[in-house]
């Protein structure tokens, strides 16, 4: 009868062992190496930010120059004129400090100005309003008449939606989960050709009982990858002191 040495066996297992716990640590590595990466990105968008929320509007014809020199022009901040569009009003399901709503997008049709395209639409993130409180009836005085200034920041249109987890919009009820520029311009009788690219997130104005209540671009955005990296680096270090201490235990048996 013939059969495996047990010493043999035994180094064998220890072989698997420690090239399956090179594989871990090679992995923890590289997560860790992947999250300063994350953190060099993170900060210089939080930087970008920054500088862009704190710089002074621009009309729209020197947004679309800015986006052809630089690409992005997500938080940057923008005045524009027109007329709003209220009985195109859309909904956004949102929350705001607790409290479940909607943010109210209108279409924005600009006017004659030698900042802007007159004849040409932006929607515009008016703000939000509480659940209960859609229906414009319900809130008299939220729909201003005549020509309105509007300081803001660009907001980018998505590609698609961002998650299977996020719910399909519904566009014949005006109602949205993701922000669809495409859906929300047709259901609006928007011609693209002649609409802005981009969302405006309305600034919050000097009266904070008047709905919509604007400023709800959120800015802050968490940075929690050094903690994410030490957190890797040190599982690394951990496994690699257990593997040294159980190379250095086969050695002396």
């Amino acid at each position: 009868m013939t059969g495996t040495h047990p010493l043999r066996s035994g180094a064998r297992r220890r072989w698997i062992a420690l090239a399956a716990g090179l594989v871990v640590f090679a992995i923890l590595i590289g997560l860790g190496t992947w999250q300063v990466q994350r953190l060099h990105w993170k900060e210089a968008l939080i930087a970008q930010i920054d500088e862009r929320t704190h710089s002074q509007p621009v009309g729209i014809a020197d947004i679309e120059a800015m986006g052809e020199r630089e690409g992005s022009l997500e938080y940057t901040p923008v005045t524009v004129h027109g007329r709003f569009l209220n009985d195109r009003e859309m909904f956004f399901f949102a929350t705001s400090e607790g409290q479940s709503g909607w943010y109210v997008y209108t279409p924005l049709v600009l006017a004659d100005d030698e900042s802007q395209a007159a004849g040409d639409t932006v929607i515009v993130n008016r703000g939000f309003v509480p659940y209960d409180l859609r229906d414009a009836a319900r809130r008299p005085g939220s729909q201003p008449e005549g020509d309105v200034t509007v300081t803001g920041l660009v907001r980018e249109r998505l590609d698609g939606k961002p998650s299977f987890i996020v719910p399909d919009n519904k566009p014949e009820e005006r109602t949205f989960f993701w922000k669809d520029w495409s859906t929300m311009a047709s259901i609006s009788g928007l011609d693209p050709a002649e609409t802005v690219p981009f969302f405006i997130d309305a600034e919050k104005g000097g009266d904070s009982s008047m709905l919509p209540v604007g400023g709800v671009t959120i800015i802050d955005l968490p940075n929690n990858h050094l903690q994410y990296a030490v957190t890797w680096y040190g599982l690394a270090a951990a496994l690699a002191a257990v593997l040294a201490v159980t190379l250095w235990r086969d050695e002396r048996h």
